[in-house]
């Protein structure tokens, strides 16, 4: 179920970024670019790094480093677009999923 809480995360981190991409644009052509390039440069570091299919082999450090990153300028990129509820609600969500999956690595390891 942590896994399908996780899928939901990463989407709506990358529309996060989308929305703050579209209005954080100063001209109608740069709100698209950057509404495209946002979303975009998160997914691949994500792919690159993240992901079960990762295509850099990174350590668990660097992993959680990458996906707080991803999250974090999700969260920042809704309150800095006028968006502080869902930016809360994001954040809330996030911290829900790591504590649900820290307590699922240590029950694994205990």
């Amino acid at each position: 179920m942590n896994l399908t809480l996780r899928f939901l995360l990463e989407l709506a981190a990358l529309a996060a970024l989308a929305v703050w991409g579209a209005r954080a644009g100063a001209t109608p052509l740069t709100a698209v670019v950057l509404a495209i390039a946002a979303p975009l440069a998160a997914a691949v570091l994500w792919g690159a790094l993240v992901s079960p299919k990762a295509w850099v082999a990174a350590g668990w450090p660097v992993r959680l480093g990458v996906e707080l990153a991803v999250f974090g300028a999700a969260v920042a990129g809704l309150a800095a677009a006028g968006l502080p509820e869902m930016a809360a609600a994001l954040a809330a969500v996030v911290l829900v999923h790591e504590g649900w999956r820290a307590a699922e690595v240590r029950r694994r390891a205990g």
